[in-house]
């Protein structure tokens, strides 16, 4: 094994208020910086990161446009609980919504995320 875990980083045009919103629905710290924020577990085993970018253009979903490259999947007990929740905290809801077992929803900056169950 090379590494420990991964990290993953995300630009946006925000990092402290995206990685807040993240870090509600996770349960996770944040740690922020200028233009730079860390969301982590307790126990410190996985990272994500949002770095402040000027003049981010937000993914188009569901076109390509300005590709998403990369979501998050979220794993929930109940989609209809979490999306509420996750719509409490700033998150919108696409009309288009390509499948049942997961829903599609949109972080305040703009980047597309999944809701899943099992």
């Amino acid at each position: 094994m090379i590494a420990m875990y991964p990290s993953f980083v995300m630009d946006c045009p925000d990092a402290g208020a995206l990685a807040r919103f993240y870090a509600e629905i996770l349960g996770w710290k944040v740690e922020a910086r200028d233009d730079w924020a860390d969301i982590k577990p307790e126990d410190g085993s996985n990272c994500i990161s949002f770095q402040q970018v000027e003049n981010f253009k937000a993914p188009s979903w569901p076109g390509q446009d300005v590709p998403q490259q990369m979501h998050l999947d979220v794993m929930v007990r109940d989609l209809d609980e979490a999306e509420a929740e996750v719509l409490k905290l700033g998150a919108t809801k696409p009309e288009h919504q390509p499948g049942t077992t997961f829903r599609v929803l949109l972080d305040p900056a703009g980047h597309p995320f999944c809701l899943c169950v099992d």
